[in-house]
This record gives structure tokens, C-alpha cells and sequence, in this order.
């Protein structure tokens, strides 16, 4: 679902992963993308990711420590030891594959979307807002329509709402519920489009013990139907599943 730019990612030395005595995880992520990841009122990272890597956790009988991490660096300070994995949304794409490794895809590739203050918005001419270093921001930028970036999803909303921007293009999971609650102020417009190859969790790509580990408890949770039960719990029953 994004794709980080990854040339300063490439040239990080790679750290090898040891499972410590405690087993602890530390367990990256962006934070700011519900309902993927967010941070609650109480400081908090929560939202699907939290709650499906607190069980991929329990069930490798590892203890998971969460740590923040803005987008645009996520990928440099996993390669460097910050932390383990990455749940952040993150798509399964070929160049970030080049750098690090992934898990199999626990959420399906899905679609993205193009929202707008009002209708008949040409999205192929249009001023369009995505955050930074994602796949979206990297489909408009070859699309035609004339791309602005910016660092959070949040920015890149509120350019459309100020009028910075025409339409805004990102993950239509992410999209629906500020629709939805924007009492028409907000609609989509254009054609869906999918991108990448489903969302999956990052890891250094020496450790493969872990990825290891956390691949066997993917499949037994999709096996058992309770990472649908999470899925649909999280984006509603419209969500793709396994």
C-alpha cells in the first residue's frame, strides 16, 4: 500500500537479528494511519496492526515492545537495529524487497482511491495530494496529473479541504471513514485503482529465524479464521479476507 523511496535505505549496513533471553520484539511503526495504526488517548499505539502483532507475539511466544517511527524513515532505521519488524501498512513491493524482507501479506492487496471536496474532479489533470515515498505517491507522479507530497496522511487530506490540492490519493481503507464523517464535504471521485502486493510485516533480510517464526503463525491465524475475524473487525464486513 506504500513505497518508500529506498536509495538511502540501500546504502544502511544491515544488522543481524538474535533472538534475546527475553524475547522481546521491537515491533516498528508509523502511528498515524488508522485504522491500520494510531495512537489512542492514552499515548498508545493502537488500531489492526497492534492488536494482530500483540497476537502474531503471543502465539511465537515472543513479547512485543512497540516503537514509533516516522514513515519516511522507517526503513533506514530497521535495516540499522531501532527496532525488528515494520507493521505499518506497509505493501509488499519488489524495490522494498530489494533492501529487506517480508512475511507473507496479512492483509489482501486492496485499492486505492481518489477523494475530492466535489464532484467531476479530473483526476489525470488534477493537483493531487499523497504522502510521501508511498506507491501512490509513486503512481501519480508517472500518472500525468500534477503530484504534491506530503509527509503524513493527514497533510495530504487537509490540502484537499484547503484547497492546496484537488483530490487526494491513498488507500481507500484509509479514506472511507473520513468520508463517511465529513458530511459531504468529502466524495470520492475517479476510478479505484489497485496497487501492490498486499501488506505484509518487514524484516531484515539476515533474520530469517524470525521471519520464519512469524510466517508459521500468519498462516495457522488465517488457517483458524481469526485474522479475518480482525479484519473485518477493523474495515468492516465489505473488507477483503482470506
Amino acid at each position: 500500500m506504500k513505497k518508500i523511496i529506498l536509495a538511502s535505505a540501500a546504502l544502511a549496513v544491515s544488522a543481524t537479528f538474535a533472538i534475546a533471553q527475553d524475547k522481546t520484539i521491537r515491533m516498528g511503526t508509523e502511528g498515524a494511519y488508522p485504522p491500520y495504526n494510531f495512537i489512542n488517548d492514552a499515548g498508545e499505539v493502537d488500531g489492526f496492526e497492534r492488536e494482530l502483532g500483540d497476537e502474531l507475539c503471543k502465539r511465537a511466544e515472543l513479547t512485543c515492545e512497540w516503537v514509533k517511527n516516522d514513515w519516511d524513515s522507517i526503513i533506514p532505521n530497521l535495516v540499522s537495529g531501532n527496532y525488528d519488524t515494520i507493521m505499518a501498512g506497509m505493501s509488499i513491493t519488489d524495490e522494498r524487497d530489494e533492501v529487506i524482507d517480508f512475511t507473507q501479506d496479512y492483509f489482501p492487496p486492496t485499492e486505492s482511491a481518489y477523494v475530492a471536496a466535489a464532484e467531476g474532479v479530473d483526476v489525470k489533470e488534477a493537483i493531487v495530494a499523497a504522502q510521501t515515498a508511498t506507491i501512490q505517491a509513486g503512481y501519480i507522479a508517472e500518472s500525468g496529473a500534477t503530484l504534491v507530497e506530503f509527509a503524513t496522511p493527514e497533510e495530504t487530506v487537509a490540502a484537499v479541504r484547503n484547497g492546496e490540492a484537488d483530490a487526494v490519493f491513498a488507500d481507500r481503507d484509509y479514506l472511507v471513514p473520513l468520508v463517511e464523517a465529513s458530511n459531504g464535504e468529502l466524495v470520492f471521485v475517479g476510478e479505484d485503482v489497485a496497487l501492490g502486493g498486499g501488506i505484509g510485516m518487514g524484516l531484515r533480510e539476515s533474520d530469517t529465524e524470525l521471519k520464519e517464526k512469524f510466517d508459521a503463525v500468519i498462516t495457522e491465524m488465517k488457517a483458524d479464521g481469526t485474522l479475518n475475524t480482525m479484519l473485518k473487525k477493523w474495515f468492516g464486513d465489505e473488507t477483503a479476507t482470506y
